[in-house]
Parts: C-alpha cells; sequence; structure tokens
C-alpha cells in the first residue's frame, strides 16, 4: 500500500502578489517551445525574436531572462510598478507551468520539513494561509512539472 502524502487534508495557499516566488538568487525560469511560443504571442512577438530578446538558452534547455534589482534577480516580467505594493507578472495568462504550479512543487513537497523551509526561505507569505487546496489538485499542480 502506498504511503499517505503529509498533505492528504490538503495545504493552504494564496497568492499574495509579493513577488517573492519570482525574485532571488540568480536562476532559472524554465519554459517548453509550446509555452514560448504562448508567451511570444502574448507579448506580440515572433517565437525567434521573443527567445533573442526575452530568454536564455541554458544547458537543460530555454529559461526567461532575470535582472538584478533591490530584491535580487526579478524574472523580467515581474511588475513592481503597476499596482504600488504588489508584484505582478506582465504574462500572467501566458505564464510557464514553472510558474503556474508554485508552490507545489515536488521538492517543496517532499516532506512538511520541506515545506516549512521553503516557506521561510521565500519568503512565501501565502504557503500556509488562504484557500484550502485539495490534495486532488495538489497532485495535478505537483506531476506537472518532469
Amino acid at each position: 500500500m502506498a504511503e499517505q502524502e503529509w498533505y492528504a487534508d490538503g495545504l493552504r495557499f494564496n497568492c499574495t502578489q509579493c513577488g517573492n516566488c519570482c525574485t532571488g538568487p540568480e536562476g532559472a525560469v524554465w519554459f517548453t517551445e509550446e509555452e514560448g511560443r504562448v508567451m511570444a504571442r502574448a507579448v506580440g512577438l515572433e517565437h525567434e525574436a521573443f527567445l533573442r530578446n526575452h530568454a536564455r538558452k541554458l544547458r537543460q534547455g530555454w529559461s526567461l531572462k532575470e535582472h538584478r534589482t533591490e530584491h535580487g534577480f526579478d524574472c523580467e516580467f515581474l511588475d513592481r510598478d503597476t499596482v504600488p505594493g504588489k508584484a505582478i507578472c506582465s504574462l500572467y495568462e501566458a505564464r510557464p507551468m514553472q510558474c503556474r504550479t508554485w508552490p507545489f512543487w515536488k521538492e517543496n513537497l517532499a516532506s512538511r520539513q520541506a515545506w516549512e523551509s521553503v516557506k521561510k526561505a521565500t519568503p512565501c507569505p501565502g504557503m500556509g494561509s488562504g484557500t484550502l487546496v485539495s490534495i486532488e489538485r495538489i497532485r495535478i499542480q505537483r506531476d506537472a512539472l518532469p
């Protein structure tokens, strides 16, 4: 019999638009070719122009570019100016799966300790508050990334 996930009763999460999950140490915001095409359409560019202007090719694949800010390395589509006090994604409807599934990544769900550690390290004020997300929904998001 499979071991039950520690989050079997669900987890609370509500995005506060703080932007903390979109900034921090230099990293990678991975996306697939199809996600790149969707993002390109969203910003009104041909796919190749989008890659040239907004992405970088790494050994493992394509990542959105980041730029240094007072907060760390922000995803270049993180908008801290339009809504005072909020950090919003200017590509929200077209954002890649990596972004859509935060914070329900396998490594964040590995244990209660991992969840709490990420919650503090990010720091993500939405983790542990707000809407109760069901185990079914968590599994869908968790399993959406390779």
